[in-house]
């Protein structure tokens, strides 16, 4: 462990812009539980340009974070596997010297925390010498294409675009019922509270549109596999506003419908299907559109073949 004696004053880099505070926190005060966290910003002991903040505060450039005296993990406490960096390396799908794309597999965490010792982004920047940071984030549950910057420049570049709707996020998912074979487009605000997502009028704008690929007779059941393209990045998006349409996705257990995931559990699926297919963007490094694409991993595809 490490023992700050005395307050720590860190000036927000062009990696952390946007971020919400608790989450900032959770990345500096690596072993600290989130209940002390979420306790000493409530306290006022964590303090932005000298005022206090909320946990949902988001932190701009050159803020400067007062963090009082606390005793954090060592570096050496969260160690990634040799076994774990392995699997990373083998997951690249994309890399140059200012971004990496990876295939993110389905129950790998993107960061530390929530009971998880050491997630991607941990992994990755104990063995990159410059600094690497997320550009988006996926669900733990969700597979595929997941964009990491190692320049500053990149990492902006990439934040305008997403911002900008000019990031192209494309995903694979299989939800209850069939859909008609035709574009559906899901405009609902999409508000976070302190455990779900839910659609609400106090919410961010959110749109996402939904495109059938191929209906299944189930029995008693009916599913239909979709491409989902989001225009926005919510937590939780695809599923909460597939849940909306009532299309949920299969094998949610957060926004799912509990009959079906025990029909698909029976068929087969112990898995979120959702699985991030393409992303679309223009390379900061060479001002070229890249397009970098993450196969359907092979336990999805074999399911639906049984389908």
């Amino acid at each position: 462990m490490i023992n700050h004696d005395s307050p720590r004053f860190i000036t927000v880099d062009d990696f952390s812009v946007g971020q919400r505070l608790d989450n900032y926190l959770i990345k500096q005060l690596k072993g600290v539980p989130k209940s002390r966290i979420y306790r000493i910003i409530r306290k006022g002991e964590v303090r932005v340009n000298k005022g206090r903040k909320k946990a949902d505060y988001k932190l701009n450039s050159e803020d400067v974070v007062r963090i009082p005296p606390i005793r954090t993990s060592s570096a050496k406490d969260i160690k990634p596997s040799e076994d774990l960096l392995a699997l990373l390396n083998s997951s690249i799908l994309y890399e140059d010297k200012g971004l990496v794309v990876i295939n993110k597999r389905h129950g790998m965490a993107v960061h530390g925390g929530s009971g998880v010792s050491i997630g991607i982004i941990e992994a990755l920047k104990s063995q990159y010498k410059e600094p690497i940071e997320l550009v988006h984030r996926l669900d733990r549950a969700t597979s595929g294409c997941l964009i990491l910057a190692k320049k500053r420049s990149v990492l902006k570049s990439l934040h305008e675009q997403l911002v900008n709707h000019e990031l192209e996020k494309r995903y694979t998912a299989l939800v209850k019922d069939t859909w008609s074979k035709k574009k559906h487009t899901i405009d609902a605000p999409i508000y976070q509270n302190s455990r779900y997502s839910v659609i609400d009028s106090k919410g961010k704008e959110s749109l996402s549109h939904f495109h059938p690929i191929k209906n299944f007779q189930l029995g008693d059941f009916s599913a239909s596999l979709v491409e989902v393209l989001i225009e926005t990045g919510r937590t939780h998006q695809i599923r909460v506003h597939a849940q909306y349409a009532k299309h949920p996705v299969a094998q949610d257990n957060k926004y799912g419908d509990s009959l079906f995931d025990q029909f698909m559990k029976k068929k087969g699926l112990n898995r979120l299907f959702l699985h991030a297919k393409t992303i679309t963007f223009t390379n900061p490094m060479n001002n070229e559109i890249q397009k970098v694409t993450a196969p359907l991993p092979n336990d999805l595809e074999e399911f639906l073949n049984k389908l």
